[in-house]
């Protein structure tokens, strides 16, 4: 499941074509030259999945082999499950977005390589374990190591909270909005001194993040339908709430330039958000820069969103594959990862490298890494479902709805649980 906000990356990406004429020189994968020359090693990814710079340099580390490097454009997951499908020019590696793991686990775990079978089980300690979780099926094989996660974090506008009255520095704002309730009371006190500024950016926001800080989702284990029970409820109150108090700002679609205008003139005066986030941020409103700073999430930890590095059973030399997914994601490079594309690693040895904890310029000098490390220590791990994206889309368009068309909230939910029903059959949820 994905909120509606977009994933904002650096541009000027390579192909794969430059990444292979780019990359030269070459280093030794561990393995003789011999058995490398000449092999060819596909590797898909899509816009953001990794940083170009590190699949560039491991064409040249890997140099004795073809390692060929692609951004495949459009619907990742389908044009992966048709590749599958027609059982021709599979990659040898792939990327795999954490919101389709459930599917491609629950559904087409045969189509990929148990890395556990290649010496997974001996490096997993390198990753955080729910992440690797997230990617084991039920009777135990691993179907992809971890590119990145995505640890949640409240950013918010020091410059505006001071003005309000608020506290300022992370450490007491993650004190003061330890709760959900904690937060919103920050946001009546914020319109009161600043009626121009709003606390929470996006309606659905509180229902998404809520939700992600649970231990149950939309379907169960037992592959049952329970959208329409008090968890889900109580997060659907909670998004309702803010939009009752009048601390949501008025509806702009994600992304947009009215979106952006709410982070530069203060409309927007904090948001909750993965790691990730901090780059649409950075793009959205590069004037705003040291205004910014990062507490703890209001609720307690959650996180939203994270991507793996898989190896299809029918895409060539898996043990050479293995070698290569392991060290495009060691620590080192996954650290290279945050720094070019926002994508926080999943490693945690990477915390304590300079990339992460050096001082953030657009975040006036703070080091968030202190905010980050320990929300991704500290994730509570839920059943994902194959349907569970599907499912979850009835009740965001429908908080929507509410948000920018002031729908009545009672009916917008009776709509929203009788639609997810529906999806859910269609899906063979029972």
């Amino acid at each position: 499941m994905e909120l509606t906000r977009r994933r904002l990356i650096q541009t000027g990406l390579l192909t794969g074509a430059g990444l292979a004429a780019n990359a030269c020189g070459g280093g030794s994968s561990g393995k003789g030259a011999d058995s490398l020359a000449g092999q060819k090693m596909a590797v898909w990814v899509w816009d953001g999945c990794i940083s170009m710079n590190v699949l560039k340099d491991g064409v040249a580390h890997f140099g004795q082999t073809k390692l060929t490097p692609s951004v495949i454009g459009g619907t990742f997951k389908q044009k992966l499950l048709t590749t599958m499908t027609s059982r021709a020019f599979l990659p040898s590696i792939t990327g795999v977005k954490g919101e389709d793991m459930p599917f491609f686990k629950g559904t087409k775990a045969d189509q990929f390589v148990d890395l556990n079978t290649l010496g997974a089980d001996k490096i997993s300690s390198q990753y955080v374990a729910w992440k690797l979780k997230q990617a084991t099926t039920k009777d135990g094989k691993l179907l992809g190591l971890p590119i990145d996660i995505g640890p949640c974090a409240l950013f918010y506008r020091q410059d505006i909270f001071a003005k309000a009255g608020l506290p300022t520095e992370p450490k007491d704002v993650s004190a003061a909005m330890s709760t959900w309730d904690g937060y919103f009371d920050a946001g009546v006190k914020l319109k009161k001194a600043v009626p121009d500024s709003y606390l929470i950016d996006d309606g659905s926001s509180p229902f998404a993040y809520t939700v992600k800080q649970g231990t149950k989702l939309f379907i169960d284990e037992n592959n049952h339908f329970i959208a329409d029970q008090p968890h889900i409820r109580t997060a659907w109150d909670r998004a309702i709430k803010a939009m009752q108090l009048g601390i949501v700002a008025p509806y702009a679609e994600p992304g947009t330039t009215d979106s952006n205008a709410a982070y530069n003139n203060g409309t927007a005066a904090s948001s909750v958000g993965a790691a990730w986030h901090y780059l649409d941020l950075v793009q959205a409103a590069p004037k705003t820069k040291g205004k910014w700073r990062v507490a703890t999430m209001p609720g307690g930890p959650a996180n939203f969103g994270g991507s793996f590095l898989s190896i299809p059973a029918g895409g060539g030399d898996h043990a050479l594959a293995f070698e290569v997914i392991t060290w495009l994601l060691n620590p080192q490079n996954e650290a290279r990862t945050w720094v070019d594309n926002g994508n926080f690693p999943a490693a945690p040895a990477s915390y304590s490298l300079p990339e992460l904890t050096a001082p953030v310029p657009f975040f006036g000098g703070q080091k968030t890494i202190e905010i980050f490390a320990p929300a991704a220590d500290k994730i509570p791990v839920a059943y994902e479902a194959p349907g569970d994206a599907a499912v979850s889309t009835p009740f965001l368009s429908e908080l929507k709805e509410v948000w920018a068309k002031k729908k009545d909230p009672e009916k917008a939910w009776n709509d929203a649980v009788s639609t997810a029903k529906q999806v859910a059959q269609r899906e063979g949820v029972s």
